[in-house]
């Protein structure tokens, strides 16, 4: 996974990517059906509605309750974590920036913490921006260093991340509902109130002061009727979809050595993967030796907002992992005794809708330059530009109310969205986001409205990394 500088000088997210021609798809009916009106139940009511128990939804909502709020975290699958448990993204990209300091903590900290060191593997702290080349080179094949640079960047184990999010929740007294689909934002006018849900029980309605919409693809925000982009480079890793994989019963260090120590057979290795299969992968370290993941091949040319692309991709990666399976099995160092160990329950999407927001991380924020309303830290994707302030604006949209975006369908632009889609991007956001709806909550206030000082300030005393603001701007 790398960079490379684009037209007009703007940095892309690189990784290889797949075009591929579609399936022939069925014809679409042009007939229609009518559903009557009808008056929903109303399963609960609260102070914050997080929809998604993804990273952003899971810290706003720990960040939410601990603040006081009666909060209710609505969740579509039986688990929390989103990508970075169901998903399998079990390497978690940068939290250190290129000089080695911690910039994205609070939330993402503790939870880490949380997890002992036969479940997380990375450089320890006093490695983080080390240059060291035997260093880089060993987390390099980790994904742990990149640029010349060791970060902070561990492997995790998806199951315990699940353990540990799901007792985050439940001992900041959150009550989450699983197996519940959130389907439309209930409206007051131009004010979200909540959401409708379907589930066993049929569709029920939850009633919040506040909403924080954690869905990734910004389904409630859209729905009720917010403005949002939906364009990407086709370029670029994050326009792209898959279903992740475990394969057990390997020997990565065998596989690591003949990586670095014979790269021309590693080549010629890679290069007869492609010619079999058309689409080919390799496998990334996990947080044991004998296990590898799989975070690809990743497939172009398919929207997170359409349910055939969905189900194409999810149809290709399933057959690609057998597929891989054989051949790593006959042709790849330390996979003879390979075994499919699991495949993703969730798709793999990096990207469906980026808000209108009332703030808008661009480009152009690459600067240095600290937003008045910054509510946290990013590392930057290149030692090149320094890190990058993200404004609250960002996931505030712009033309409703009672509503909150964080995730990686906050306000930004095709660019910055390469690094603001990541899993700890969605932790620091989501606990902005939880800390803002409590504080709107409880004093009646517009999200919009919320005192900057004052998100700041309980933002701190959640352990965030904020950079100091000489000028606060309020509201």
């Amino acid at each position: 996974m790398g960079s490379m500088e684009g037209e007009g000088g703007r940095l892309f997210f690189r990784s290889e990517t797949f075009d591929t021609q579609k399936f022939e798809r069925r014809r679409p009916s042009d007939k229609t059906v009518a559903e009557p009106a009808r008056s929903l139940p109303v399963h609960t009511e609260c102070d914050v509605l997080v929809v998604g128990g993804g990273p952003a939804g899971t810290a706003a909502a720990v960040a939410a309750a601990r603040l006081g709020a009666d909060v209710v975290l609505l969740e579509r699958y039986n688990h929390l974590g989103g990508l970075s448990t169901g998903g399998l993204v079990i390497w978690i990209d940068r939290m250190s920036d290129w000089q080695g300091r911690h910039v994205i903590r609070g939330f993402a900290e503790e939870l880490l913490s949380r997890l002992s060191r036969d479940k997380i593997a990375g450089p320890e702290p006093a490695e983080w921006g080390s240059h060291d080349p035997e260093r880089v080179a060993y987390w390099g094949q980790r994904n742990a260093a990149f640029n010349g640079t060791v970060t902070h960047a561990p492997t995790l184990d998806p199951e315990w991340l699940k353990a540990e999010s799901l007792a985050m929740v439940l001992e900041a007294g959150v009550h989450p509902i699983f197996h519940g689909w959130g389907a439309s934002p209930i409206m007051e006018g131009r004010r979200v109130a909540g959401c409708a849900f379907e589930s066993k029980e049929g569709r029920r309605a939850i009633l919040a002061r506040v909403t924080v919409d954690a869905t990734g693809d910004g389904d409630l925000y859209a729905g009720a009727g917010s403005a949002y982009d939906t364009e990407v480079d086709s370029r670029d890793i994050h326009g792209c979809m898959n279903t992740s994989w475990l394969f057990g019963g390997v020997d990565m260090k065998v596989f690591l050595r003949f990586r670095a120590q014979t790269p021309e057979q590693f080549t010629q290795f890679m290069a007869q993967g492609r010619e079999a299969l058309g689409f080919f992968d390799k496998p990334s370290v996990s947080w044991r030796d004998d296990i590898a993941v799989f975070m690809g091949p990743r497939f172009a040319g398919y929207s997170a907002l359409k349910v055939e692309d969905l189900s194409e991709v999810e149809i290709r990666s399933h057959r690609l992992m057998l597929e891989h399976l054989a051949f790593y099995r006959a042709h790849a160092p330390g996979f003879s005794d390979a075994f499919i160990m699991l495949s993703g329950p969730q798709l793999g999407v990096r990207h469906g809708r980026r808000l209108a927001g009332r703030g808008k991380l661009t480009r152009e924020n690459w600067d240095g330059a600290v937003a008045p309303d910054e509510i946290g830290v990013s590392p930057s994707l290149s030692p090149k530009f320094p890190n990058v302030s993200v404004p609250y604006g960002a996931i505030v949209p712009r033309e409703i109310d009672g509503l909150l975006a964080p995730g990686r369908h906050l306000s930004c632009d095709a660019t910055s969205h390469s690094f603001m889609r990541e899993i700890p991007q969605c932790w620091l956001t989501g606990q902005a986001a939880g800390i803002a709806a409590a504080i709107a909550a409880d004093r009646s206030l517009a999200p919009s409205e919320v005192p900057i000082a004052d998100l700041r300030a309980a933002l701190k005393v959640q352990g965030a990394y904020l950079s100091d603001v000489p000028a606060m701007a309020d509201g």
